[in-house]
């Protein structure tokens, strides 16, 4: 079985950033790069040293703990000083310059991949190909998608089980019986992480469904929300019975204690194809009388890496 990810820097992940500099503007931009930090914990991080709070700070996607990972980030009133003064371990700042926008979920081109596959039995010639867009496990993390399913089933006192985090624990101490309140306290960005984690996992259960047909075209597939309409009668049928099975509809993606988590959903494309894509074959001397193959591709924003590693390498 091949292996990714054996030390950080055999996963190198560059943001394909999108942005527009303006000297006027409120906001300062940087490259935030790191290694074994997902971006949430990384910022986190960053904010306290600079004594601001995390909902001043913006980023366009959120990367992988066991990597090399460098992303655009904005922070709201921040001179360039106080930001090239921030000195952390395994997280490092460039400055880029200021703008009148916050750097937000989506605002990417993409990302350029050059990834390490270790533990390989043989050499093969891989050529790119269509490959289904599943959303990979780094999205999901440990609890990610209970504590998500917990949120839309109004179950939050299980989902602040699922929470290891200081805030929670204090807010609870005072407050008992408030989970909803107690949840709060933790980033409105990794609140909606759990909610998108588990639209996700509905998504990927659907198109393992759907993918059974083999479906030959690139259509976009429902993420599910409050607002989905279907246009697909088989993935309808499909995701009604997911729903039906988790025990929800799409209505419960309003949540009214907590409105600022309710989704209205979104589409996402069936599949993906990795663009500039080169792969390079080696000994691999972490593992002995293995090779390993150096992997370099882009793929648009909100597809996974590990999702397209998986399908070509799955064999060798």
């Amino acid at each position: 079985m091949y292996i990714i990810k054996q030390v950080p820097e055999d996963f190198i992940v560059k943001e394909i950033p999108v942005y527009k500099l303006d000297d006027e503007g409120e906001y300062s931009y940087f490259i935030l790069k790191k290694k074994n930090y997902n971006t949430v914990d990384a910022l986190e991080k960053v904010a306290k040293k600079l004594r601001t709070k995390m909902k001043y700070i913006g980023f366009a996607g959120n990367k992988d703990k066991a990597a090399v990972t460098e992303q655009v980030c904005s922070v709201k009133n921040v001179s360039k000083e106080k930001l090239e003064k921030i000195d952390l371990s395994r997280i490092s700042i460039k400055y880029i310059g200021n703008g009148k926008n916050p750097i937000s979920l989506g605002d990417l081109k993409g990302n350029e991949f050059v990834i390490t596959v270790r533990n390989l039995r043989a050499q093969k010639n891989i050529e790119p190909k269509r490959i289904p867009n599943y959303f990979g496990e780094q999205r999901f993390s440990k609890n990610n998608v209970s504590i998500g399913r917990a949120i839309i089933q109004r179950n939050f006192k299980a989902a602040i089980r699922l929470v290891d985090d200081y805030r929670v624990r204090d807010y609870l101490e005072e407050y008992p019986y408030d989970y909803a309140g107690a949840l709060r306290r933790l980033p409105l960005k990794t609140r909606r992480i759990y909610v998108h984690a588990y639209q996700s996992w509905i998504w990927n259960e659907a198109v393992k469904q759907y993918m059974r047909g083999n479906p030959i075209t690139n259509e976009k597939i429902p993420i599910v929300g409050f607002g989905t309409e279907f246009k697909n009668k088989s993935i309808s049928v499909i995701i009604n019975k997911i729903l039906r099975n988790e025990g929800i509809n799409l209505r419960d993606f309003v949540i009214k204690q907590m409105p600022e988590l309710s989704s209205e959903g979104s589409e996402r494309n069936l599949f993906v194809m990795p663009e500039d894509f080169w792969v390079e074959f080696y000994d691999d001397g972490l593992n002995k009388g293995r090779y390993k193959a150096i992997v370099h591709f882009i793929l648009g924003k909100g597809s996974y890496a590990t999702e397209v590693i998986r399908y070509l390498f799955n064999l060798l």
